[in-house]
């Protein structure tokens, strides 16, 4: 069941990604964060709301542990914590791709956003496997050959690349933390932490806009449209992202849902045309020996 799930959660965030990426072609990344976190934010508050009524309730569940608990204030505070976190992180990780090669920062994020919560959850006594290792390992290789610029993207001078490394390492550490803090918020629950979670995003995000001088969309059209698919679709992930961290080994839940990479890159190819390196031809089907590995 956690190989589901998270697998889900990849695929959503992978979506997600895409979705906010063909947006920020179109206008402002300030402005896309200051639609695409509010619009989960309200989706995922709307249901943990329904989730309270008794015909929803009952089929939910109610008590400790349900996906419509709220939880103790402890919860909430890793909750806020943890949209926080995920809000300066996808700050960092778009500042990084207008500043610094893509070829840095996606990989070096990507990797630091999976070490970080693994090695936490291995000094917390979680033990794998020897395939599970493995599997992990392979993954990790496969992270970074999917997060790969298409042909053509230079390198850069010494001076940019360094630039790259410090904002993929800021980026990748606010999505690690986000992972971390997510998961021990949703020991308690699932819908109101996650709630939570995209509430205290939200701030930030409106926050950053007004710092930044961001003015709202006059005609927001299909762009504006995009942007709401897109966190309506990364507060699914975050459901589905909690549930997979309950189901069972929390590294083996973070390594998974790190394939998210994978299902942008696809999206771009099918949507959008856009060529693939052999590079990540091969990172998506590692990411596939890695997935059944993890499962043995």
């Amino acid at each position: 069941m956690v190989t589901i799930l998270a697998l889900a959660a990849a695929v959503l965030y992978g979506t997600a990604d895409f979705l906010g990426g063909v947006a920020s072609r179109r206008t402002s990344v300030f402005a896309v964060l200051a639609t695409t976190v509010p619009a989960g934010a309200v989706v995922v508050l709307v249901v943990a709301l329904l989730g309270e009524a008794p015909w929803l309730g009952g089929l939910l569940g109610h008590g400790a542990g349900s996906p419509t608990s709220f939880g103790s204030w402890g919860a909430v505070g890793w909750a806020a914590a943890s949209g926080i976190c995920g809000a300066s992180g996808l700050v960092a990780f778009y500042a990084g791709f207008a500043a610094a090669p893509i070829s840095v920062v996606a990989p070096v994020a990507a990797l630091v956003s999976t070490v970080l919560p693994v090695g936490v959850a291995m000094a917390g006594g979680e033990r794998p496997t020897a395939s599970m290792v493995a599997g992990g390992l392979i993954c990790l290789v496969a992270i970074v050959l999917v997060s790969m610029p298409s042909a053509g993207a230079g390198h850069g001078s010494a001076a940019s690349a360094l630039r790259g490394l410090g904002y993929g390492a800021a980026a990748g550490a606010g999505f690690g933390l986000f992972f971390l803090c997510l998961k021990n918020a949703g020991q308690s629950g699932v819908l109101w932490p996650v709630a939570v979670s995209r509430t205290a995003g939200t701030l930030v995000a409106i926050g950053i806009a007004l710092a930044t001088g961001t003015r709202p969309w006059r005609r927001a059209g299909r762009t504006g449209a995009i942007a709401l698919a897109s966190g309506v679709v990364d507060a699914a992930a975050n459901v589905c992202y909690v549930l997979a961290t309950r189901a069972g080994l929390f590294g083996l839940a973070v390594v998974i849902t790190a394939l998210y990479p994978g299902m942008t890159v696809l999206l771009a190819r099918w949507v959008l045309g856009e060529r693939m390196r052999w590079l990540q031809r091969a990172g998506l089907l590692l990411a596939a020996i890695g997935v059944i590995l993890l499962t043995a």
